[in-house]
């Protein structure tokens, strides 16, 4: 009877324990790289992707990668490659093939530090559109919000601080204009400064996120890939 009893306790302890608070943070002092650049300078045969990297290293681990404590690549810096807002695919070298299955394919890719933080400069993308229909192609000067972190599975030490990060192009966010609003887990952030966070407080498991562009009266914003929705596993 005591050890029902002791397992009965340790349940109800278990179940009653309050939930993790989901916190959302400001990620501040990443290398900025203002002055990188990145140029697509061809696309050949089956879509064989060439760019050119102007101050940037790939390959190279960011100087800040142990630090602060996010999943890092120890592949190094590389590019994300952004297919129709789908989830990217890491490139560590400036050439290399990609399959391109749709009709239309709005194709965005910029550098990436080695911990998966986007260089946010307006030179450090390129946003194209490769279409086997012309009737598909979309308008690229309308705004958009990309999805990039978190993805995937994370594992260990990985799992406390996740990196929530986006890309934009054509539009900027304000107190007083657009604004991204991140949903995880049912709890919801309002976002006004492009810049990279932290999420801090998952549970264990799957997490679901929506990320939206709305607009200064908290509509949403009628633009491709918008909203977005991913699928993360904490292990």
């Amino acid at each position: 009877m005591k050890n029902i009893f002791f397992i009965t306790m340790i349940s109800l302890f278990i179940s009653c324990s309050p939930k993790q608070e989901i916190k959302l943070t400001k990620l501040i002092g990443s290398p900025e790289y203002s002055n990188s650049e990145l140029k697509l300078s061809s696309v050949s045969g089956e879509y064989d992707f060439s760019f050119d990297i102007i101050n940037y290293n790939l390959g190279e681990q960011t100087e800040d990668a142990i630090e602060n404590g996010l999943a890092n690549s120890a592949k190094g810096q590389h590019i994300h490659f952004i297919i129709n807002n789908d989830p990217y695919s890491a490139h560590y070298d400036s050439n290399f093939s990609k399959e391109l299955k749709n009709d239309n394919n709005v194709i965005l890719a910029f550098l990436s530090r080695s911990y998966h933080e986007s260089v946010k400069n307006e030179k450090a993308y390129v946003l194209t559109q490769i279409s086997n229909d012309k009737s598909k192609e979309i308008d690229l000067t309308k705004q958009f919000l990309f999805y990039s972190r978190p993805k995937g599975v994370y594992k260990g030490e990985d799992t406390k601080k996740l990196l929530l990060d986006f890309y934009l192009v054509n539009t900027e966010l304000s107190p007083n204009g657009n604004k991204v609003r991140l949903t995880v887990q049912e709890k919801e952030f309002i976002i006004d400064s492009w810049a990279p966070y932290y999420l801090e407080g998952l549970e264990k498991g799957e997490v679901n996120l929506k990320l939206e562009l709305i607009d200064e009266k908290n509509n949403l914003i009628k633009t491709e890939f918008n909203p977005s929705y991913r699928k993360v596993i904490l292990e």
